[in-house]
């Protein structure tokens, strides 16, 4: 719970360019790229953050995936949903939390081939957070509810 009440102080003093993705259900750039240009797959089979390629491009609901192989790029085409990444991509703890935030790529947790990517920079390591809690179903319960509002919100 203290790990909570940091992440609370650090979102009250962090600056608003944090909130810039509030009105998205996705955490993509401007290029409309998801996941900053990482493979889902890797993340979701292998438990590895890589970046993808590319020449293998797939699309799904208006959004770019790079993928790291002619295969990963059929295996996320014939079923994509299994590969999106939790939460739109923006940071697990933050959904949580009630807030979204960009992620660091690097950082994510692999449960049952759901991949939950966080916040890390030279003030909070989000992962840690979550991690520290123990508690992961509690956490994703918590996180879920607050999604079903998060995802809708538009500024």
């Amino acid at each position: 719970m203290k790990q909570f009440f940091i992440f609370i102080a650090f979102v009250a003093i962090s600056s608003t360019t944090l909130f810039a993705q509030d009105n998205k259900a996705n955490n993509i750039d401007n290029s409309n790229i998801a996941l900053q240009g990482y493979s889902p797959v890797s993340y979701a089979n292998l438990s590895l953050a890589q970046k993808g390629l590319k020449e293998f491009k797939a699309m799904h609901e208006g959004i770019a995936y790079y993928l790291t192989s002619a295969e990963q790029k059929a295996t996320f085409e014939s079923n994509p949903e299994k590969y999106l990444p939790q939460y739109g991509g923006f940071c697990a703890f933050g959904i949580y939390a009630g807030a979204k935030f960009r992620v660091d790529p690097n950082k994510f947790i692999n449960v049952n081939g759901k991949y939950f990517l966080f916040l890390n920079n030279l003030e909070l390591d989000a992962m840690q957070l979550w991690l520290d809690e123990k508690d992961h179903t509690k956490l994703v319960a918590a996180a879920n509810g607050n999604w079903q509002k998060l995802s809708k919100t538009h500024n």
